[in-house]
Order: structure tokens, then C-alpha cells, then sequence
């Protein structure tokens, strides 16, 4: 039997967990050839390989899978948000190399030690993804 996880059967926050990081993120596809140039040429993450109609890339360490939906009529997506030193320029040779955005680089936040940044843009397939900026 599984238990739902409640607020109240943890009164203080663990000091140590089991999770350290991001070891996969995985984002649903319709079309594996277009979604894999979109994320290789275009995002230009790593290309790692293909398994069966899934396909891998790395992206600063966390590996990042595109496959289709178990059930052809599902619609889901995880947002991701990719880490950049520069948001503007990034910005700019993305919309040079086809990626229409939804927002412009836009503060987000203004933190004690840093400023957010974000711009969110679509995938090829559709999937809402963002670029991220830590401005110190």
C-alpha cells in the first residue's frame, strides 16, 4: 500500500536526502527526427544516441530525453529551464536559427545577490522550455 505524502508526517525539514540533482528530464514528442535537429542544431545540446524511438543528449550533465507518449493523445510536458552566462546574445542566435519566443529576456527577480532572468520559447514539438540568467 502506498501513502500519500503529507505535510504532516515530516514537521521539520530533512537536513540530508536521497536526492542530490537531476539525473533525466524527459519531454514528449510527436516527431523524433524534427525534435532531435531541433535540440542538436538548433539548442545545440549534445547528442548522446537513440533507443528505440527515444533519443538522449546532455545538457550540462543532466540528460535529457525526448520520446512519444505512451498514449498518442496525451499532452504533457516538463518546463525546462536552460542555464546561460550571457541571456541576450543566447536570445538572439536562437531567434537567428528559427526559435520564435514567447517573452523576450525579461527580469524576473531582483534577489539580494543576484538578478533572474528568463525567456520562454517553444520547442519544435510545442513544449514550453525557458533560457535562464543569474546576473550577479
Amino acid at each position: 500500500m502506498s501513502t500519500i505524502y503529507s505535510a504532516k508526517m515530516s514537521p521539520k525539514p530533512a537536513v540530508h536526502g536521497p536526492i542530490f540533482g537531476i539525473g533525466q528530464v524527459a519531454i514528449t514528442v510527436k516527431q523524433l527526427a524534427r525534435s532531435v535537429a531541433f535540440y542538436r542544431d538548433v539548442l545545440g545540446l549534445r547528442f548522446l544516441y537513440e533507443a528505440g524511438s527515444m533519443a538522449f543528449f546532455d545538457c550540462g550533465g543532466t540528460r535529457l530525453m525526448l520520446g512519444p507518449a505512451e498514449n498518442p493523445d496525451a499532452t504533457w510536458s516538463s518546463i525546462i529551464y536552460y542555464k546561460t552566462e550571457n541571456i541576450q546574445r543566447s536570445a538572439e542566435l536562437l531567434a537567428v536559427r528559427g526559435v520564435k519566443f514567447e517573452s523576450q529576456p525579461r527580469l524576473i527577480a531582483k534577489l539580494p545577490d543576484h538578478q533572474l532572468w528568463m525567456a520562454f520559447f517553444r520547442d519544435s514539438e510545442g513544449n514550453l522550455a525557458a533560457l535562464m540568467s543569474e546576473i550577479r
